[in-house]
């Protein structure tokens, strides 16, 4: 009787061990499950801030690019 004693006590730690465990790894998957949700805004709020850059960085490059009337290497108006 002892051997099923002693069996049983062994199944009860094991069982304790998964358990603590498992318990660990809910914990752990949780806090991963919080840092993948800030990420995820972090990049939206990075894909709205490069969408605006680069719609101004167009802006810029259509004026850059528009003719200034300017004829030729004249000299500034101070002079």
């Amino acid at each position: 009787m002892s051997d099923v004693s002693s069996e049983g006590s062994e199944l009860d730690e094991r069982l304790i061990e998964l358990e603590t465990r498992v318990s660990y790894q809910e914990g752990t998957l949780q806090q991963l499950n919080e840092v993948v949700t800030e990420q995820d805004l972090y990049i939206q709020s990075l894909q709205v801030q490069v969408q605006s850059l680069a719609k101004k960085l167009e802006e810029m490059s259509q004026v850059i690019d528009q003719p200034t009337g300017k004829v030729g290497n004249e000299p500034p108006p101070h002079y």
